[in-house]
């Protein structure tokens, strides 16, 4: 089984960009679809976008379709969230997460198997 840690995160303004990466070890990365999700204070875990186990397929929640992109090199074992035109509402702790079974497309949590520990992200206005 895969282990995941997060990067990248921090203070932005408005408008401003981010990446995210998402390093995996001590398994076979890519039998794995790999899945972003965000929890912002109070609030539940929600699905960001998930990318196919070759990385030709991506799926994103609509609140960031088209400013956000999910990308992965499975020779690196690293899966990638590039964040553009960030709103004070995509502040959140991020995590990346592992579905063995390959549904990259899936956005319920419980269904992801191994989990990242989270970075911050902090947008400000």
């Amino acid at each position: 089984q895969v282990q995941l840690v997060e990067s990248g995160g921090g203070l932005v303004q408005a408008g401003g960009s981010l990446r995210l990466s998402c390093a995996a070890s001590g398994g076979t990365f890519s039998r794995y679809a790999m899945g972003w999700f965000r929890q912002a204070p109070g609030k539940e875990r929600e699905f960001v976008g998930g990318i196919s186990r070759s990385g030709g397929g991506t799926y994103y929640a609509d609140s960031v379709k088209g400013r956000f992109t999910i990308s992965r090199d499975n020779a690196k074992n690293t899966v990638y969230l590039q964040m553009n035109s960030l709103e004070p509402e995509d502040t959140a702790v991020y995590y990346c997460a592992a579905d063995g079974s390959g549904r990259y497309y899936d956005t319920r949590v419980h269904e992801y198997d191994v989990w990242g520990q989270g970075t911050q992200v902090t947008v400000s206005s």
